[in-house]
């Protein structure tokens, strides 16, 4: 019976505030490369693997987000963490997937995955396009931006809209999305490279560097001297609220994350309710998981967008299952450009 070497990464503590490399561990473990008979468990050596912010919720001693999906589930110091990623499959025991199938589902934070039965795993077909796309556009952050926009905004040809931490995973599709919908799209971020990045590169009509601005309220006043009709939040705190004052009556807001609340629960967004309720705004929370439904329309119509050139794609890739902690810790200091992602082993 063949074993390898599994390396993967953990966390040592629970983390409470922004975090650390010296928060994680590289741990090793001798998994099987053979299925038992009658068993269902797929074994896949990982070649991508996702980085999210939202993974800090996971490793805190609690957080409101931990009972609210399986995705989001506590992590516990010295267990693998799983995260989406593309891999290619070393044996199986179901029958929809064979060796040397490519895969992409929830895998975890190291070089090899043991997935049970019922894991959230499925035979990818990579469409001529390069495999960390499935981790990123095609992935949990390409249906966050679509079904964030499309189906919570609800948005109108025209509509002006604002999104935060503009050149993040998320945030430089929605900006995208929006444009080639036909809407005028402002993004902020922080640093004068991002800001060049979405006018330059991603076409959208103004950017600005939150980092320089002394007063969000009147950045956006300048940005949106007719004001928001949408906003697609994922940064909370003090963008919000000024957000917030500056939205036009049935003001859309989706709340994609908050990225600005999770590293200090002190820092907590205090919108003027007055505004919410005179001018009828709806501020709006959703899970990629929510999009399912819409699964199908944002692949087929991203796949166009994508064939025809009209949408960039930003990726921030690192390599090798060592370096996933500073890409992650990367995160929260503004190191990235786009969806972070790990490679972990070439194709």
């Amino acid at each position: 019976m063949m074993e390898v070497r599994n390396k993967y990464v953990s966390i040592r503590n629970n983390i409470e505030g922004a975090p650390q490399e010296s928060d994680f561990e590289l741990n090793t473990e001798m998994v099987s490369l053979s299925v038992e008979p009658g068993s269902k468990d797929v074994i896949v050596k990982n070649l991508y693997v996702s980085i999210d912010p939202y993974q800090l919720n996971r490793m805190k001693s609690q957080s409101s987000s931990q009972n609210a999906i399986n995705f989001a589930v506590a992590i516990t110091p010295g267990e693998s963490i799983d995260a989406y990623g593309v891999g290619k499959v070393l044996a199986s025991g179901r029958d929809d997937i064979k060796k040397d199938d490519l895969v992409a589902g929830l895998l975890s934070w190291g070089e090899y995955s043991v997935l049970k039965e019922g894991s959230l795993l499925n035979k990818l077909d990579p469409m001529g396009f390069p495999l960390p796309h499935h981790v990123g556009i095609f992935g949990f952050s390409g249906l966050s931006a679509y079904g964030g926009f499309f189906e919570i905004c609800k948005p109108q040809k025209g509509e002006k809209v604002f999104v935060s931490a503009a050149s993040g995973s998320v945030g430089n599709l929605v900006g995208q999305y929006a444009k080639l919908f036909g809407c005028y799209v402002v993004g902020c971020a922080g640093s004068q490279q991002k800001v060049n990045i979405l006018k330059e590169q991603l076409g959208f009509d103004d950017a600005f560097n939150y980092k320089e601005e002394s007063d969000l309220n009147s950045a956006l006043k300048r940005c949106f001297p007719e004001g928001i009709d949408i906003y697609f939040d994922n940064v909370g705190g003090r963008m919000l609220e000024a957000a917030v004052a500056n939205m036009n009556t049935h003001g859309r807001v989706a709340v994609c994350g908050v990225i600005s609340e999770y590293t200090n629960a002190t820092v907590r967004a205090a919108p003027n309710m007055m505004d919410v309720v005179y001018k009828r705004i709806q501020i709006q929370g959703f899970l990629a998981a929510d999009f399912m439904k819409v699964y199908a329309d944002f692949y087929s119509r991203t796949l166009e967008y994508l064939k025809a050139g009209k949408i960039k794609v930003l990726e921030d890739i690192s390599h090798g299952v060592e370096n996933i902690p500073s890409a992650f810790v990367g995160l929260y200091r503004g190191n990235n450009v786009g969806k972070t992602i790990v490679q972990i082993a070439d194709e």
